[in-house]
């Protein structure tokens, strides 16, 4: 019997993670995708459960990626990042917002005190969940952010609808089973005028699942980062329009020409390192960084000290790196597809 860990972890899902794909992502089929898709919820939390202390320690409590100007610090970007969503989405005091997979609720945190607003983060995993509270509560900011336990395909019964001011998501929908499933169900929670900001992971419209290095690709990305399938960008405009958005502004904010690259510090070369501080960053991404941290968790997983599988998740996530560097290069892939939508108005 798998154990159960008091902080929210299960050793079994973790153990079960790798298993939803095959060992050679070449031989991958519509059949372990359809599983992928059925099975989303133990896909994503196997994940997770496995990963989580790996990302905030090799990367940070806020789990996604950030432009970056000549010169700017690795956590000034992240902020960077959620502050510039925040500010096109006309966050302001007294606002209810939702996060939508929270995450451990670093941009919670960050666009709570930088808007004033009062947030809820959802998400489905309890590890992750427990931690953003504790997180939350250390920072003073208990009494403007609440974080829950949900599945974001299911909004509409936990909350009821029209419920929300704005609703944001940060490089976490791409988790759903399908764009038009989770879409339509922030469109459900959100007020008539309400607001809805997302930074999306795509394949842009280059990739072609005709070729096969481009296939593999995705599933490498897929397999790398918890995610049951990768679509195309075309894909994620036209299902924030089907389920009844008006879209007001979309960019992929990876196609800018920036001097310094979104991908740079999964490239683990640390003459790129823009502060003195990120030198450190950077290293963990490097070979002898993953080397240590790696041999630390194989450590680790021999007396129990993280749920078996851990090792496993982690030798996923050097996948993850190598394929997200490829695909940047390639301007394949992008994890900040910026979108900016509204839900209609009642009519007079």
């Amino acid at each position: 019997m798998s154990a159960a860990y008091p902080d929210g972890r299960q050793e079994g899902r973790v153990e079960g993670y790798t298993k939803f794909w095959q060992k050679d992502l070449q031989h991958e089929g519509e059949a372990d995708n359809k599983n992928r898709l059925d099975s989303y919820t133990d896909v994503v939390n196997g994940y997770y459960d496995g990963a989580t202390e790996l990302y905030e320690y090799g990367w940070a409590q806020s789990f996604h990626f950030s432009r970056f100007y000549k010169g700017e610090g690795f956590a000034a970007s992240l902020a960077r990042h959620e502050h510039y969503l925040a500010s096109h989405m006309g966050l302001r005091p007294g606002m209810r917002v939702l996060d939508v997979g929270c995450g451990v609720g670093g941009p919670a945190r960050e666009i709570a005190r930088f808007s004033d607003a009062h947030i809820v983060g959802l998400n489905n995993n309890l590890f992750q969940v427990n931690r953003a509270r504790r997180y939350a509560q250390k920072a003073g900011l208990s009494d403007q952010i609440t974080f829950v336990k949900g599945d974001f395909m299911k909004l509409s019964e936990q909350f009821g609808e029209n419920s929300f001011d704005a609703v944001y998501a940060i490089e976490a929908t791409v988790h759903a089973p399908t764009w038009e499933g989770v879409y339509g169900e922030i469109f459900k929670v959100l007020k008539p005028g309400g607001v809805f900001g997302v930074y999306e992971w795509c394949m842009t419209d280059a990739w072609d699942p005709s070729i096969p290095s481009h296939k593999e690709l995705a599933h490498q990305i897929e397999f790398g980062n918890g995610i049951p399938e990768m679509r195309p960008l075309r894909l994620c405009r036209q299902a924030i329009k089907n389920v009844g958005f008006q879209i007001e502004h979309e960019e992929d904010l990876a196609d800018r020409p920036d001097e310094v690259t979104w991908y740079y510090p999964l490239e683990g070369d640390i003459s790129k390192a823009q502060t003195a501080w990120d030198y450190f960053t950077v290293w963990r991404m490097s070979w002898s960084g993953k080397l240590v941290t790696h041999t630390a968790i194989r450590v680790m997983e021999t007396v129990g000290l993280v749920p078996k599988g851990t090792f496993e998740v982690g030798e996923s996530l050097k996948v993850a790196g190598e394929a997200l560097v490829k695909g940047g290069q390639a301007k394949l892939f992008t994890p900040m597809y910026l979108v900016v939508s509204r839900k209609p108005a009642l009519s007079e």
